[in-house]
């Protein structure tokens, strides 16, 4: 991984001979102008970390193309070079919006730890960007709240392939989470203090615009391109890539997205030589790849390498013993968002009614379920009447019934009864009726049962049913 991005502009050949070969001995991926139109030019087709200017050029000088640069990109990193290091020249200069300034002659190690400060700012500026475009939820939501045992081996398996380089997919419906899941990987990985972590929604961009996102482009590279953009793969270097809905891209970005994996290298649209990479991509899935791939509509060799370490996210309706720290959860963030002082508590009653629903859309659900009833709560804590009718009185699904009879009524209640073992019982059997009726096919058994395969694979060994 290079350390960064360098455009080296000064029209004595020396002065770029000998800046050229300090800077590639020390890491930096160089590039060298002559002039000052020339410097802006180059910067306009490609991004850079750091611009060396000088200021005493022919043409348009170096204090012009400081303005022309930033003009393209107004947090651009420029360290103006100068013979004539006076006050004036310094002080124009920081005005117009340099980085900083070095003086002719200078020592080596002053131009090296100059550059170092100067692509540490410019990649605080990229995170400080990334972050407000992909951290749009809280602080407090990068906690997970793990209970159930379910949650726990999560947990734990987090903690084992965060220090790895491997890739990762996370497999769960929508809502479970996936995305914090990535997070805590990332953060609890040496990465997080090399690179950024940077989320891709797959499935909510088109095809053209979603490999721009990515890889980035050269002026020119299409209209409209006025100027050089760095892809998400270049921003994040050194960190990690979140790729959600990654089933939902088409083919041709699937086959660029594998170079990546296995070349660590991409080509930004528009630009014809590859640019190495250092990123490990986290991926994650509502939908049966293996599935995809059967169909054609998924590349079999991108999902191997994808499927290196595999994390299944279960719904919430199978950890229900997380509903009730998430709901507390979500009752303290949104009573001090909303400035209502609400209790934490939640009655029996209430929590009655969370456990027994469905939550088709998992913990996004219940959360915007909590914010709904904080919002309209009238007394010190949220009551059954803030709950959304279909939380209060779900609809009914058909029963499942064995020779006419619900399953309901073999259940002894005269002893007492363990209410998940019985729900253990009852999806155990739902599950050998699907494999016999369809002959032991998994696929057409999940369709029945309206699952996706994966989350029905994930029963089949968790109860270890034979069929």
């Amino acid at each position: 991984m290079k350390k960064g991005t360098i455009l080296v502009v000064d029209d004595e050949e020396i002065m770029r001979d000998v800046l050229e070969s300090l800077l590639s001995q020390d890491g930096y991926r160089v590039d060298l102008a002559r002039t000052g139109e020339e410097g802006v030019e180059k910067f306009q087709q490609k991004p850079y970390d750091v611009v060396l200017l000088d200021v005493s050029m022919p043409g348009i000088g170096g204090l012009r193309a400081l303005e022309q640069i930033l003009k393209l990109d107004s947090e651009a990193v420029v360290i103006m070079i100068t013979a004539y290091a006076t006050f004036d020249t310094a002080v124009a200069a920081w005005r117009l919006g340099a980085f900083n300034c070095i003086s002719k002659p200078f020592s080596n190690a002053e131009v090296l730890k100059t550059i170092a400060d100067g692509v540490k700012r410019r990649r605080k500026d990229e995170e400080r960007r990334v972050l407000k475009r992909t951290l749009k939820k809280s602080a407090q939501k990068s906690e997970i709240i793990a209970r159930s045992r379910q949650m726990r081996e999560v947990m734990d398996l987090i903690e084992q392939v965060a220090p790895a380089r491997s890739t990762v997919l996370i497999q769960g419906e929508s809502g479970t989470g996936k995305e914090l899941i990535a997070r805590a990987i990332h953060f609890n990985s040496p990465r997080a203090e090399t690179g950024q972590f940077v989320t891709v929604n797959s499935g909510n961009i088109p095809t053209e615009l979603l490999e721009n996102e990515l890889f980035g482009h050269m002026r020119g590279a299409f209209t409209g391109a006025v100027a050089a953009k760095k892809g998400l793969f270049e921003v994040a270097d050194g960190g990690s890539v979140f790729l959600d809905e990654i089933g939902n891209i088409g083919l041709e970005t699937q086959a660029k997205l594998l170079r990546v994996i296995q070349e660590r290298e991409f080509i930004p649209l528009g630009e014809t030589s590859p640019r190495k990479v250092d990123v490990r991509i986290i991926a994650a899935t509502n939908i049966d790849l293996r599935q995809a791939v059967a169909e054609g509509r998924f590349r079999e060799d991108l999902f191997y390498r994808l499927n290196v370490i595999t994390i299944y996210v279960p719904p919430l309706r199978e950890r229900r013993e997380d509903i009730l720290p998430l709901a507390q959860h979500f009752i303290r963030k949104y009573a001090a968002e909303n400035n209502k002082k609400l209790s934490d508590e939640i009655s029996p009653a209430v929590l009655s009614l969370l456990e027994s629903y469905y939550w088709p859309g998992n913990v996004r659900e219940l959360e915007n379920a909590i914010e709904r009833a904080v919002i309209i709560a009238r007394g010190d804590r949220i009551e059954k009447e803030c709950l959304r009718e279909e939380i209060i009185n779900p609809p009914k699904f058909e029963s499942y019934r064995n020779g006419g009879q619900s399953n309901l009524s073999q259940v002894d209640f005269s002893r007492g009864i363990s209410f998940y073992d019985e729900v253990s019982r009852f999806e155990i059997e739902l599950i050998r009726k699907a494999l016999d009726y369809t002959g032991g096919h998994q696929s057409r058994a999940a369709k029945l049962l309206g699952m996706n395969t994966t989350t029905l694979n994930s029963k089949i060994k968790a109860y270890n049913i034979r069929f």
